[in-house]
């Protein structure tokens, strides 16, 4: 990866802490979920290395994390192209610290009819809910299978379980995570690695809910839609669960959402 391609703040104010540190690697750090995620590991002590595309978009989620007291580091990396994925694991295992939580959070929720799709968008929208995920999961858990630890999350979607009009790309690709998930569930957990998939089934708290479907949105006030803090609790129960009860799928969806 081009080293002016990835944009590394170095620690919280003052200067890195001395020797390995924990890093939990949010894959996809947006605004909502991803960045909830990112906070609630970094309130655990750990380093929470974010990705997004724009490093620059990222900034604000540092500095919430930092002035939190918490430490992070962003990356500026896009998650479908190998050479940048390596270049990245590398990076942040070599200077900042081991990691032990992967959160995969890339959506890619892109409707569109069947009969308008093109071939280019569809192939996109697989690389971006898939392909990368396979990247970064095969990536980090080669160093988690020779530590003998490590939790990989991954998010899914109503769509990786039923198709729906006008969402073949999507619901293909998040099928397709899915099934990665089961995988490398099956292949990773005998060598200590809990892999889970967390489909999330519902609106959540967005600002692109809020201004697109304002009457779902209106469901805020009586608890009607997903608050991405809510979302990262869950995310971080996973990762504390003993290894005799580990979770594989769990489904996390409003209480007046219909199944």
């Amino acid at each position: 990866m081009p080293q002016d391609n990835i944009l590394q703040a170095g620690g919280v104010d003052g200067g890195a802490a001395p020797g390995p540190r924990k890093v939990a690697l949010v894959i996809g750090a947006g605004d909502a979920t991803g960045g909830a995620i990112a906070r609630r590991f970094a309130r655990e002590g750990f380093v929470a290395c974010v990705t997004r595309r724009s490093a620059d978009k990222l900034q604000p989620l540092v500095d919430e994390i930092r002035a939190q007291g918490g430490e992070a580091v962003p990356f500026a990396s896009d998650a479908r192209q190998e050479e940048e994925v390596v270049a990245l694991i590398e990076q942040i295992e070599s200077t900042i610290g081991p990691i032990e939580v992967l959160v995969f959070n890339i959506g890619a929720n892109v409707p569109c009819s069947l009969l308008e799709e093109t071939a280019r968008k569809y192939f996109k929208i697989w690389e971006m809910a898939c392909f990368s995920a396979f990247l970064n999961v095969r990536e980090v858990a080669r160093r988690m299978v020779s530590r003998q630890r490590g939790t990989i999350l991954l998010t899914g979607a109503t769509a990786g379980m039923r198709g729906a009009a006008n969402f073949a790309a999507f619901a293909g690709a998040k099928h397709a995570l899915r099934a990665l998930a089961q995988c490398a569930a099956r292949e990773l957990g005998p060598k200590n690695v809990h892999v889970a998939h967390v489909i999330v089934d519902g609106a959540i708290d967005t600002e692109f809910i809020r201004t697109s479907f304002p009457q779902k949105y209106a469901q805020k006030a009586q608890d009607g839609i997903l608050n991405p803090e809510h979302i990262a609790e869950n995310y971080w129960h996973l990762h504390q669960q003993p290894r005799d009860a580990w979770t594989f799928e769990l489904d996390l969806r409003p209480w007046n959402e219909p199944w």
